[in-house]
């Protein structure tokens, strides 16, 4: 795709492209970085339940919460990718940079927590009876 701003790439939108280039990048997120697995993991988990007993505000809030908290996992693993290689050597700098961008991972992972948290314990009183 051409860049505006740049001048560079190919002329043309490709909309079937992007979208085999995000699920490359997915599927290279869930593979090689395990938080982002067992998140997703978890949820889908969470997910079951609340879909059978047809809770769909809660649906949607697990799916954003989930959302949220995997694009701020794969944004942090892409800022960390980049880190590394600019610097291979210890970084004071660098490390601020990683720092920061963990804590925005940190912020939305309780977020995710508090969420799925609560949606466990609205559907434990259903599985029961």
């Amino acid at each position: 795709m051409k860049n505006k701003f740049l001048e560079t790439g190919e002329h043309g939108y490709h909309p079937l492209h992007k979208f085999k280039i995000i699920l490359s990048g997915l599927r290279f997120a869930v593979l090689y970085d395990f938080s982002v697995m067992y998140k997703i993991v978890i949820s889908f988990l969470i997910l079951i339940p609340v879909i059978m007993f047809r809770e769909w505000i809660d649906i949607s809030l697990i799916i954003l919460a989930t959302g949220v908290m995997i694009a701020s996992e794969v944004f942090n693993t892409a800022i960390e990718a980049v880190c590394d290689f600019m610097e291979t050597n210890y970084n004071e700098k660098i490390g601020m940079i990683k720092d920061i961008s963990a804590a925005a991972t940190g912020i939305t992972i309780f977020i995710w927590m508090i969420v799925v948290g609560i949606e466990v314990i609205n559907v434990i009183p259903h599985l029961r009876g």
